[in-house]
């Protein structure tokens, strides 16, 4: 199995996400990171899934979630080259006197921000890929990680290809 990336958009009412993760569920297919928002076009939110599969289950269900009513469009986001991909991370850290110097020489290499400071800890957001994050936070474990909250991975495609565009044109067409 291999780790693929979906980028669908949907019409922004009550009820899809549901009937899209059914879909997966299925299909017995677990969903390792799920991120849901709107996109520019207020009609539109854009669901960014990442699933392990292997190529042909994915095909056959790239095509059912094409039938789904409220969905606009599916599309795989391909690796780098072709797309951008980041996870937010909130974490809190035991930073006392002694160590907090250290921990922000960790923030400032990983272009990380400090948000929040408190007498021992320190909360801290940093955004990247899966493996940056993880070399961040292997690092930050020898000083105690008090607690830890991970977005689902975004992605967007590279270049000037727009899809949301065509999703919005589709969803007027509908609509009309």
């Amino acid at each position: 199995m291999s780790r693929h990336t979906l980028s669908i958009l949907v019409e922004n009412k009550p009820g899809v996400l549901t009937r899209v993760a059914a879909l997966f569920a299925r299909r017995g297919f677990n969903i390792n990171s799920l991120a849901v928002g709107p996109t520019e076009k207020p009609a539109v939110s854009r669901i960014t899934a990442v699933v392990d599969v292997d190529e042909l289950p994915l095909e056959q269900v790239t095509k059912q979630l094409n039938k789904l009513i409220n969905v606009l469009k599916v599309v795989e986001l391909e690796g780098s080259e072709a797309s951008v991909q980041r996870n937010l991370l909130l974490v809190k850290v035991k930073a006392d006197a002694s160590t907090r110097a250290e921990v922000t020489g960790l923030v400032d290499l990983f272009r990380a921000h400090i948000v929040d400071v408190a007498a021992d800890t320190l909360i801290i957001e940093a955004t990247g890929t899966d493996s940056k994050l993880g070399a961040f936070l292997t690092l930050l474990e020898p000083f105690g990680i008090r607690e830890l909250v991970k977005s689902g991975t975004v992605g967007i495609s590279r270049g000037a290809k727009v899809i949301t565009d065509r999703a919005a044109a589709v969803l007027e067409g509908v609509s009309r």
